[in-house]
């Protein structure tokens, strides 16, 4: 009976495992190897140049720009979202007389600010790039209507302007799941804790300080990591939206968008490999300073 046990679990187990290291595990693999070689992406051969690759990574003006406006949006766009993001999901749920119910209609403004998740990074990179066209885009447009012409300008056209623009579109894109994940942590929490810190005499900013955010803070250290990821790829909208693209003068660069014109413009897949692999640790590091601090509370003993 034992044998058959182990059998069983041995069958269930080993092609699942050995579908993970094909499918995942061996692609970082040849990522991490490739980065240490030359290979051009044509050529079947590849020359063995040890950290050659990375040492160049610190001299490449264009990839310091990369890391840079990452950096920039690593810290605003998780920042501006989850703020955005938490402060309407309080609203819809306190926000309303006396500050024991949320505001009317609160359900329906969910599924109005869900609406973005339905569209992919790429259409909604498009819409936007009508709504930025200094000529007869809607931001412009409404500028000028309500009587703001000066302060119309060529938003993705001006190195000072076009990296905001485009962390504005990634915010817009991403602040109503935040919303609804917010919402759902805050409907978990009792109800009589509320009411307790109106008896009190708390205001609205001191039950979110002292009640709300505690105990959402799981639900926002989450929130961080996979706005943080995405505040580190921003591929797609910079593809389609900016000129270059990755323009104007290098100002909307990112990490991504290098390693795709290494890789498949430049054929230098050996160098955009060890991007790659500096941006997977990136991201790694990212993760685990982001979800160390729950862990070990968690770990403390009551």
């Amino acid at each position: 009976m034992r044998h058959g046990r182990w059998r069983f679990l041995a069958g269930a187990l080993i092609p699942a495992l050995a579908l993970h290291v094909v499918l995942v595990l061996s692609p970082y693999a040849q990522a991490f190897y490739l980065s240490l070689t030359d290979w051009t992406g044509v050529a079947g051969e590849a020359h063995f140049v040890g950290a050659g690759n990375y040492a160049r990574l610190g001299g490449d003006s264009l990839f310091l720009d990369a890391v840079r406006n990452n950096a920039v949006m690593l810290v605003v766009v998780p920042l501006v979202t989850i703020g955005i993001g938490l402060f309407l999901a309080s609203m819809m749920h306190l926000g309303g007389r006396g500050g024991r119910r949320g505001i009317a209609g609160s359900g329906a403004y969910q599924i109005v600010y869900f609406f973005p998740q339905l569209l992919s990074l790429v259409v909604i990179a498009v819409l936007w790039g009508f709504v930025y066209n200094p000529n007869n885009g809607l931001l412009n447009g409404a500028l000028r209507a309500a009587g703001l012409g000066g302060l119309a300008r060529s938003w993705l056209a001006s190195p000072s302007l076009a990296l905001p623009a485009v962390m504005a579109v990634l915010i817009w894109s991403s602040v109503g799941f935040y919303v609804v994940l917010f919402s759902a942590a805050i409907d978990g929490i009792p109800r009589e804790l509320f009411e307790a810190a109106l008896i009190d005499g708390a205001g609205g900013w001191a039950t979110f300080r002292k009640v709300t955010l505690p105990l959402v803070r799981q639900s926002v250290q989450v929130a961080f990591v996979y706005l943080g990821i995405a505040a580190l790829d921003a591929f797609a909208v910079v593809q389609v939206m900016t000129v270059g693209p990755g323009g104007p003068d290098g100002a909307t660069e990112v990490i991504g968008l290098s390693l795709y014109r290494n890789a498949f413009q430049y054929g230098k897949f050996g160098y955009a490999s060890a991007m790659g692999v500096a941006l997977f640790f990136a991201t790694l590091t990212l993760a685990v300073l982001a979800l160390r601090p729950g862990r070990e509370e968690r770990a403390v003993p009551a």
